[in-house]
């Protein structure tokens, strides 16, 4: 496992997180350095902790620094100059996770994508840069004019796009062919590691691999489902994650949008977690799933890991989330298998009024051999 230098707030959530993103990346964390604030203009950080950084650099000699902040290129540059190391930012640590996580070829696409998007956006200064002198991280422009690297990018971006829009069409085909066999879709979303995979596994009876490492879950999976005797269609999707850019998301459009065609969303909430984790989550979630314009009343709430929490403390967090007269709310455990009975009668009940189309029996084996996952 490579080493690394992690810079990140001053905040129990912040360093938990960003930790937990240096370890899905494959890096140590060697030494973390603490700030209240991360956009200083020339280096992200002051004069002062940089020296500081420069020194614990050269005793401890890591393979990477972590920056967990969006910087921009002039200061990705200026921060690898004076460190002579290679310097992530926490668009290009994610998008390391992305592309070590991406196991089918829509996903690999899609994270392909967010790669060139990233890159096209830092493209004119970063060749601006390179011109000055190569230091880490910005190798391997060589003598490319800007236009010409710009138009290169642009190219491969339309290459992968016209790709996802095919595999985009196969999606809709699918989708059509699942509705006119009656099934109603299941899907699940959430902050990543709340515990989507497990819930997945415990309602299907599936092993998909779950972990509490964050975006175990890139490709969406769809599995079958029995609750009182009627078939359903259960997803898991990607997990959401805080500060994550508008682009990405994009990329992930095709994947995200099976939300779209769903007839009921499992929002899982890790309900263990501290009130101000819960907070910042929760309304991550619901900003990623508004941008996606998805209707309030298709929502569920799955109050997920509450064998690790005191009853009292549960009722006192659904307060937190203006939660409590919500009658789709529900505790559950994924671990233990809690509530989970309860949470398909829940399914149950707010799709009963919408059977237009009765599903076909035994039909499950003719979509599983038309559509696979």
């Amino acid at each position: 496992m490579n080493s690394a230098i992690l810079i990140t707030y001053d905040r129990e959530d912040a360093i938990n997180e960003a930790k937990g993103l240096c370890d899905a990346a494959g890096y140590q964390v060697v030494h973390t350095i603490t700030q209240n604030f991360l956009q200083k203009r020339k280096y992200g950080i002051s004069g002062g902790v940089l020296e500081k950084l420069e020194e614990l650099s050269e005793k401890l000699r890591p393979d990477v620094i972590v920056f967990d902040e969006i910087l921009k290129p002039s200061q990705n540059y200026n921060l690898a100059s004076a460190l002579h190391r290679e310097v992530l930012d926490r668009e290009a640590l994610i998008l390391e996770i992305f592309e070590s996580r991406a196991s089918s070829t829509e996903s690999k696409l899609q994270v392909k994508l967010a790669q060139l998007r990233y890159e096209m956006s830092r493209a004119k200064e970063k060749v601006r840069l390179s011109n000055m002198g190569e230091q880490p991280g910005f190798m391997g422009i060589g003598k490319f004019e800007v236009d010409v690297y710009y138009n290169d990018i642009k190219h491969r971006m339309q290459t992968v796009r016209s790709k996802l829009e095919k595999a985009g069409k196969q999606r809709e085909l699918h989708r059509q062919g699942r509705k006119r066999m009656g099934f109603k879709i299941i899907s699940l979303a959430g902050y990543t590691s709340s515990g989507k995979t497990t819930l997945f596994n415990k309602m299907t009876g599936e092993t998909k691999a779950q972990s509490k490492e964050l975006f175990t879950t890139l490709t969406t999976t769809t599995r079958r489902v029995t609750i009182n005797q009627e078939p359903f269609l259960i997803s898991d999707t990607v997990g959401f994650i805080s500060k994550l850019p508008a682009y990405m998301i994009d990329a992930f459009k095709s994947t995200l949008e099976e939300l779209k065609h769903t007839n009921v969303i499992i929002v899982v909430i890790d309900i263990s977690d501290s009130i101000f984790e819960l907070k910042k989550k929760f309304s991550s979630c619901m900003r990623t799933l508004d941008e996606l314009e998805i209707k309030n009343e298709i929502m569920i709430y799955a109050l997920n890991k509450s064998d690790l929490v005191k009853i009292e403390d549960v009722k006192r967090k659904i307060d937190i989330l203006n939660l409590t007269d919500n009658e789709k709310v529900i505790s559950v455990s994924a671990k233990t298998g809690k509530n989970v009975e309860q949470l398909k009668e829940l399914i149950e009940k707010i799709t009963e009024n919408d059977y237009s189309i009765k599903a076909k029996k035994n039909s499950w084996e003719e979509v599983e051999k038309t559509f696979g996952n």
